[in-house]
């Protein structure tokens, strides 16, 4: 028996229960570690990489594949650590796959009671907010689990061990551990062993393949690489033969198969007319039947643009992700457009701000066109008129990195 994998609920003291393991075990712990060392050999931040698991998706992901990128990178770092006598504890132990028999998979609860009683010990929060604090916890739980295993946190058959932590006690959870972990289904065995080479190989070919602008998935069994496509492919012929260009040289990979996945599809109907419209599109407008409308009408012309009701929100954005363009509603509660554009060009300068806008005037345009917005629109507007005009920002911001 090799390797303990410990996912815990909060306040569950899992974090103690792990230190105790490794220090009686002298087993060494792997958490922050190992975000902290994929940050530094990949050039990001901790930060991404905890945004990554724990945070909500990036509003952008689609056309930037960042969450993917950087999940890659923390599993590869993983593969390439993941070795005897460790302990994963935290949300990187559910990237190690169920196939490698030599891992015990722990999972540690409490009842909510028991898990407020051990938050207000450390912290200030009482009544309503500890239990709200406990739930956005169990949320980010269930993104994650929902993202790697399409189920739910403590679903049962995640793991080997459940622990209620209130039941037992900490010195009773790490009693149980110990009295599990020598199992023989829990030994190593040929196949467990060769199932974590074939994890190190598919780490390096999908890290491999996201270097080089590929986000397909790819699964490994003895050495033989699949790479399923569940996108719009013009030629399969030609990324077939890209992808074995880009595979072959890794280390492991015996065989590749290139196949078609069951979300892989034609393109819209729109597919033929170039467009040419931005990727990264933010709609900001507190009208939510009209941007909702508007919303619609773009994603026929193949453009999913993200939606935010307020100029707080958008600004709150723009902290973590940039799109190429922003369509601007002037008149709206709080902070309102004006401000936006502000610090739009000021903070964030290649953003091209399309306002859109019912309740302007002459003065409301030259002003704005004096910030530096792209283009001054009135509603309703024609959709033509604002996709020619999206795909015209789109040139320009081109042309101004170059």
């Amino acid at each position: 028996m090799a390797i303990l994998s410990i996912f815990s609920a909060s306040f569950c003291q899992g974090e103690k229960i792990a230190n105790i393991l490794s220090k009686k075990l002298d087993w060494k712990k792997i958490d922050g570690d190992l975000i902290s060392a994929a940050a530094e050999q990949f050039g990001t931040t901790p930060k991404n990489l905890t945004r990554a698991m724990e945070g909500p998706p990036f509003v952008f992901n689609k056309f930037t594949h960042r969450r993917e990128k950087i999940l890659a990178q923390l599993k590869l770092k993983l593969a390439e650590t993941l070795s005897d006598k460790q302990i994963l504890f935290g949300y990187a132990a559910h990237l190690i796959p169920a196939d490698i028999g030599h891992v015990m998979r722990i999972c540690l609860l409490a009842d909510s009671a028991w898990r407020t009683k051990n938050m207000q010990q450390v912290t200030s929060d009482e009544g309503s907010d500890a239990t709200r604090q406990l739930r956005e916890d169990d949320l980010k739980s269930a993104q994650w689990t929902q993202l790697i295993h399409k189920k739910k946190p403590w679903d049962k058959t995640l793991y080997d061990l459940v622990i209620m932590v209130n039941e037992s006690g900490i010195d009773g959870a790490v009693r149980l551990i110990e009295e599990n972990m020598n199992r023989p289904v829990l030994a190593y065995s040929e196949s467990s062993l060769r199932s974590l080479e074939d994890f190190r190989i598919t780490a390096r070919c999908e890290m491999e393949m996201i270097d080089k602008g590929h986000h397909h998935k790819v699964s490994c069994s003895e050495g033989n690489v699949t790479v399923i496509v569940n996108e719009y492919v013009v030629l399969m012929e030609r990324l077939e033969s890209e992808i074995n260009k880009i595979l072959g040289s890794i280390k492991g990979v015996k065989k590749i198969d290139v196949k078609p996945g069951p979300n892989y599809r034609p393109s819209s109907v729109f597919a033929n007319i170039e467009l040419d419209l931005p990727e990264k599109v933010l709609l900001v407008d507190d009208e939510k039947d009209f941007v909702t409308t508007l919303s619609e009408r773009l994603q026929m012309r193949d453009v999913e643009p993200a939606v935010v009701y307020s100029g707080e929100e958008a600004l709150n954005l723009l902290e973590d992700e940039t799109p190429d363009v922003m369509v601007l509603d002037l008149r709206m509660p709080g902070i309102d457009g004006i401000e936006v554009l502000k610090k739009v060009k000021q903070e964030h300068p290649s953003v091209a701000v399309i306002i859109l806008t019912g309740h302007g005037s002459e003065k409301d345009r030259e002003l704005c066109m004096s910030l530096g917005a792209f283009a001054y629109l009135e509603k309703p507007v024609d959709i033509d008129e604002l996709s020619d005009t999206m795909r015209r920002a789109k040139e320009y911001t081109k042309s101004q990195s170059h």
